[in-house]
């Protein structure tokens, strides 16, 4: 899915609820939001008002209904929800992956968050209202291990090098980009994960000019083990981007260029 997430939960289930109804009818099997899919909120007096605890998040709630009632993977790519840590009153950035009975089967908290000071003025701390994760996460599909990241968890390759000897054949990397980053290097790096790991990596974005003022690069993506793009949206208009993976390109590729067992220790840097 590509989004354009408003800053209230109930109409963020509203906004991407027909998306993944429409999806599902065409047959979809497993299906990835973006990052933020809950809410999409950085006015911190709203944003406290919106989150919750990510067993009364009501798009959260919802997104978990659909997907038992329409038998699919649903991969949530992140919900802002309460952390759950006390004495910390930062939210988590968590990623779910949900099973055709709506049930968690993964969960994953964003290990890198985005504190970054852009050439063209914007000045994030992701890290003042979300609370970093400190584990990595894979989780088990019908179709392979699933790798779990988010965002700006995507420039970190070694991040996605353990998933991959973890035996991720998919890296799921959903988003929402800044506008100036994305166009610099959205699809660049999401190339390079893929051909690093010889993994597909599937890039759920959000896209455009949000509630809060921000604006997102949208362009979601799915990048096949060789490097090569295999569909994408080229704007940031919410919309549904498909495809079908031949999950043995994955072998292919490990086999063509066995990368991951080629790994020697060495002294560090003096």
């Amino acid at each position: 899915m590509q989004t354009r997430t408003p800053a209230t939960a109930q109409a963020a289930l509203d906004h991407v609820e027909p998306l993944i109804r429409e999806a599902a009818a065409g047959g979809a099997r497993f299906v990835l939001t973006p990052e933020g899919t809950n809410v999409l909120e950085q006015r911190r007096d709203r944003r406290e008002a919106a989150i919750v605890d990510e067993a009364a998040d009501v798009a959260v709630l919802g997104l978990r209904r659909l997907a038992a009632e329409l038998g699919i993977w649903l991969l949530i790519g992140s919900a802002i929800v309460r952390s759950g840590h006390t004495g910390d009153g930062r939210a988590a950035n968590r990623s779910l992956l949900i099973d055709p009975s709506g049930a968690v089967t993964a969960r994953y908290d964003k290990l890198h968050v985005f504190d970054v000071d852009l050439p063209n003025g914007e000045r994030y701390r992701e890290s003042a209202t979300v609370r970093p994760g400190d584990a990595a996460a894979v989780g088990n599909t019908p179709w392979g291990r699933l790798g779990l990241t988010i965002c700006y968890d995507l420039r970190f390759p070694h991040l996605h090098r353990q998933l991959a000897k973890a035996g991720a054949a998919m890296i799921a990397v959903p988003a929402a980009f800044t506008a100036p980053t994305g166009e610099a290097h959205w699809e660049t790096l999401l190339r390079a994960r893929a051909i690093e790991t010889g993994a597909f990596v599937l890039a759920p974005a959000q896209g455009g000019l949000h509630e809060d003022g921000r604006r997102t690069w949208g362009r979601s993506t799915v990048v096949g083990p060789w490097g090569e793009i295999v569909a994408r949206a080229d704007h940031d208009d919410p919309c549904i981007v498909t495809a079908k993976l031949d999950m043995e390109a994955v072998v292919r590729a490990r086999a063509a260029v066995p990368a991951l067992s080629h790994d020697r220790d060495f002294l560090p840097v003096p």
